[in-house]
């Protein structure tokens, strides 16, 4: 007899639950072990870590396939704007999403971050209004989500980000979701923090090896330094003036280098050849030498192929300047303090020389002084001293007086020194500059001497060449004296002169300024008083009546005009003068003063 079938189904039914049970534990189990050997191979993958990007690629990339759902994301915390910025995902179809970034407070993500712990929303729509962001939701929107799990990225300290799965339907997450989903965050971490460290690590590593250039770059200057300041101390010792230390520093900074003087003349270089603009200096770089002697430093330039200039002062002096052309490499602190430690080197170079030179000066201006003294007593004491110089005082015979100002003369005689050989005698002597040299050893240009002296001293010369006069000196020197005192009466200046020029005068007038001008006053201040006036030339009348021996058909023949005409020219001249005018003491004053006056109008226009 059969069992009814009713009895028989829950018979079958009592007997299979046992069976479900277990199919749907080992489901469960295979489930475990597969999520098991994703995670094994995870942490392989980190002991191998190489590039942290493919690794969290990777990593985000299991958490979408091993947690079943539409999308998987990573989003990386910023720890000084607290934002959110997704870096990797997994499954995403929307470009703004993929460049979220979430502000502060906003968001699933936000809530992640500030409880450090997992989190998650069923339907993100439902979720608290406070959290909702315009930009959230529309990139929430474009990629259709509608579910949300999000676990945090931890430290010790710090949270690095949130691991994020999402479903574009209703999702409740279970608690194995949920821990998978932390372990592979975990993962991530590790990551995280392996890519800092590492590159911490890389940063430490470039921080070290530019500090070790910068080491060795200090070292490299430091001996640098000291080789040039030692070569800088010998050529100071040696004497050897400003070439040494063009050629110190030049060799030592691998560029040219120039010295020029306080008028921007080159007076030394190494190097060669030298930039045009280290010949020839521009604005800018006048304007930093300028720079540099009212700070003391060595002040770097860029323009004309001139890169640096340390000024060569002593106090309130300057004797010009260290030019510095471009090299190979660019100067360093250390290069600047030796730049300026060898234009202070070259100062006291120049007041080394100055003082040899001032010590020289004055010898000289002895010996010439006494020579032209002439005193017989001495004479054979001034031979023994010109001998000692090197200067055959036999051979001079020659005589030029320079009139300069009182302040300038030791500067005019050094730069005339400069333009004679070593066998003149150049000194100061009786308030002028005179050298007394040898016609015959080399021809002296006075008028290219006088320009020379000039623009040394920057103010106008007045130069004097009496007749050459072998064993003379003393009356060439007494010629040219008056001369020059004549030229300065007259209110003549910066022109070259012979002593011919003004004889008879200067052996007559040996006078000031007043007293000459007083005595062209006197005889024929009427005349031109009357010619300003009236327009007239009466003056040019009583020159030419002067130069005609007094004679009216000769002047009138010499100036084109009829005689008559000069007849009443000469009446005039006797309504203006007197009519003792003619006679001889008068006449002789006059002629005088017009040919005097008229030297003065010839010179001043030929200058």
């Amino acid at each position: 007899m059969r069992e009814p079938a009713d009895v028989r189904t829950a018979t079958d039914l009592v007997d299979a639950e046992p069976v479900h049970d277990t199919e749907r534990e080992l489901i469960r189990l295979r489930r475990r072990e597969h999520e098991l050997s994703a995670l094994f191979s995870s942490a392989r993958e980190l002991a191998e870590l190489r590039d942290s990007d493919a690794v969290l690629a990777r990593l985000v990339q299991r958490a979408h396939q091993m947690m079943g759902v539409d999308l998987a994301y990573l989003s990386e915390f910023d720890p000084v704007t607290h934002e959110l910025r997704v870096r990797e995902t997994s499954g995403s179809v929307s470009p703004s999403f993929q460049t979220l970034r979430v502000p502060p407070g906003r968001g699933l993500a936000s809530v992640v971050v500030e409880s450090r712990t997992a989190q998650w929303v069923a339907d993100y729509s439902d979720y608290s209004t406070d959290r909702h962001e315009r930009g959230i939701d529309d990139a929430v929107a474009a990629e259709g989500l509608v579910s949300l799990l999000g676990v945090p990225m931890l430290t010790s300290d710090d949270v690095l980000g949130v691991l994020f799965v999402g479903n574009r339907d209703r999702k409740d997450f279970s608690p194995d979701e949920v821990a998978l989903l932390a372990a592979l965050a975990d993962h991530a971490s590790v990551i995280l923090q392996t890519t800092q460290t590492l590159r911490d690590l890389q940063d430490s590593e470039d921080a070290s090896r530019r500090n070790l250039a910068d080491l060795t770059a200090h070292l490299v200057e430091r001996d640098r330094a000291n080789t040039v300041h030692q070569e800088l101390v010998q050529a100071v010792l040696a004497g050897g003036g400003f070439a040494p230390v063009a050629d110190t520093l030049a060799t030592a900074l691998g560029r040219a280098v120039a010295v020029t003087d306080a008028q921007d003349r080159v007076i030394a270089a190494a190097g060669l050849p030298l930039s045009p603009g280290m010949l020839d200096l521009d604005d800018v770089t006048r304007a930093a030498i300028t720079d540099s002697r009212r700070s003391g430093h060595c002040v770097l330039v860029a323009s004309g192929g001139v890169g640096a200039v340390a000024a060569l002062s002593a106090g309130s002096q300057h004797f010009g300047a260290l030019i510095l052309g471009d090299g190979d490499f660019e100067l360093g602190a250390v290069d600047l303090r030796t730049v300026e430690r060898a234009a202070q080197v070259a100062a006291l170079l120049e007041l080394q020389q100055e003082a040899a030179s001032g010590a020289d000066h004055r010898v000289r201006s002895e010996l010439i002084a006494d020579l032209l003294d002439d005193v017989p007593e001495r004479r054979s004491d001034v031979e023994r001293r010109a001998r000692r110089l090197g200067i055959d005082l036999h051979e001079l015979d020659s005589l030029l007086l320079l009139a300069v100002p009182g302040d300038q003369q030791t500067t005019a005689a050094r730069a005339l020194g400069r333009r004679l050989d070593d066998h003149a005698l150049v000194g100061e002597y009786r308030g002028y500059v005179v050298a007394a040299h040898s016609s015959g050893r080399r021809p002296l240009d006075a008028d290219a001497v006088r320009r020379h002296v000039a623009g040394s001293i920057q103010q106008p010369v007045v130069a004097v060449v009496p007749r050459t006069a072998p064993d003379a000196l003393t009356s060439a020197f007494t010629s040219a004296m008056r001369t020059a005192r004549l030229i300065a009466a007259l209110e003549l200046s910066d022109l070259t002169a012979s002593t011919d020029d003004f004889l008879p005068y200067s052996a007559i007038f040996d006078t000031d300024a007043r007293a000459l001008a007083d005595f062209l006053r006197d005889t024929i201040g009427l005349v031109r008083r009357y010619d300003a006036e009236r327009n007239a030339d009466l003056l040019g009348t009583l020159r030419a009546f002067v130069r005609n021996n007094a004679s009216p058909t000769r002047t009138a023949r010499a100036l084109n005009f009829h005689t008559n005409t000069i007849l009443q020219r000469l009446d005039r001249l006797d309504q203006v003068l007197g009519a003792s005018w003619r006679e001889d003491e008068r006449m002789f004053r006059l002629g005088i003063a017009v040919r005097l006056d008229e030297l003065r109008e010839q010179l001043q226009a030929g200058r």
